[in-house]
């Protein structure tokens, strides 16, 4: 047996998802067991430049259709379409569970970091194309808005651009306003499943980029456990508090960053690669989610103002998620996303020219 397989059987509570939209992915990971999956602008053009066969005649089609259709325009109907292929792989699994799983998360424009209406208006958009669409938005001050408007108007939200525990709670917070709206208004709230994601590797990569830049020289062990810790201690008071909203980690650099949340009610998204990694790994499938990340690597990890801004519950205020380094480099890598996605269509608006 493999060991995700184990992780699946021993620790059901434990759930995974694929990150990513890829037909081939899509396939291996529910075969495994994956109850969900995820998208942004960055997987997209990943899957875009492994499939670009099996998509040409549709983005040609889409150019033909609309003739008045930008780049830009073509680009978000090709995301809903691979968005609405992954709702049709994980349909089983949303019905099998009462709508509880089998969602695939879609991202609205990162671009609308600072308009919390654009966002909540795209959210419900998305909401509205698939019953099992789960929607990413960014926990910017602006996002915060976002995600108690959007909940309240009855979508299942998936906070991302996340990495410390202020902004998980500030997330967890705003979503329970939301939800309290709902509920005081007689709506029904059984279908909607918010997750709050922390970005893992994100947090170890801004670590030891910072450290550089401060002159610090922690034993690199060190800095492989800060998203651990991070989420720990965030997991810890999500469950102390009755927050609604369930963590998700992502964003994976090493195996710590899936054997130590086994046995814990989070979900976890991993790409392909990664799960196959861990499938056939040696590591033990045991209950680690209350272990404490070892005393001498948070010794050292405490030592850095860095570490302090994501660990802390008063780490940083929500005007100050923005400035946070891992906040700026994640931004800058979905626009980067995006703009590969543009280059890949873009040949293709001059329809016959390019057969």
């Amino acid at each position: 047996m493999g060991k995700i397989t184990e992780m699946k059987e021993k620790f059901p509570n434990t759930q995974f998802w694929v990150d990513s939209c890829a037909k081939a992915d899509l396939e291996y990971a529910i075969g495994l067991g994956a109850v969900g999956a995820t998208t942004n602008p960055v997987i997209v053009s990943q899957v875009l430049q492994k499939e670009l066969p099996q998509w040409e005649d549709t983005i040609r089609e889409l150019f033909a259709s609309h003739p008045r259709a930008t780049e830009d325009d073509v680009a978000w109907m090709l995301i809903e379409k691979m968005g609405l292929r992954g709702c049709q792989y994980l349909r089983p699994v949303y019905e099998a569970t009462n709508g509880q799983c089998g969602k695939i998360s879609m991202q609205t424009n990162i671009k609308f970091y600072h308009d919390w209406e654009k966002m909540a208006d795209q959210a419900v958009y998305f909401s509205s194309l698939a019953p099992n669409v789960q929607v990413k938005m960014p926990v910017s001050e602006a996002g915060l808005r976002a995600f108690e408007e959007a909940t309240y108007r009855g979508v299942s939200i998936n906070a991302t651009v996340s990495f410390s525990l202020a902004q998980a709670v500030e997330l967890a917070k705003a979503v329970e306003r939301g939800l309290d709206r709902r509920e005081a208004e007689g709506l029904d709230n059984s279908g909607i499943t918010p997750v709050c994601t922390i970005m893992l590797g994100r947090i170890d990569d801004w670590l030891k980029k910072a450290a550089v830049r401060d002159g610090l020289s922690p034993r690199p062990e060190a800095l492989e456990w800060a998203g651990v810790a991070v989420f720990k201690k965030a997991y810890q008071i999500f469950k102390a508090r009755g927050y609604r909203t369930r963590l998700l980690t992502a964003a994976y650099r090493n195996v710590y960053h899936w054997s130590q949340f086994i046995g814990g009610d989070v979900s976890m998204t991993i790409t392909a690669g990664k799960l196959k990694l861990f499938e056939n790994s040696a590591v033990e499938v045991r209950a680690t989610m209350d272990d404490p990340v070892p005393a001498c690597w948070m010794d050292e990890l405490l030592t850095m103002k860095e570490f302090h801004r994501a660990y802390d519950e008063d780490g940083m205020t929500p005007p100050e998620f923005e400035r946070y380094g891992a906040f700026i480099t994640c931004l800058e890598g979905f626009f980067k996303g995006y703009d590969t996605l543009l280059q890949l269509i873009r040949p293709y608006q001059f329809g016959e020219a390019m057969k």
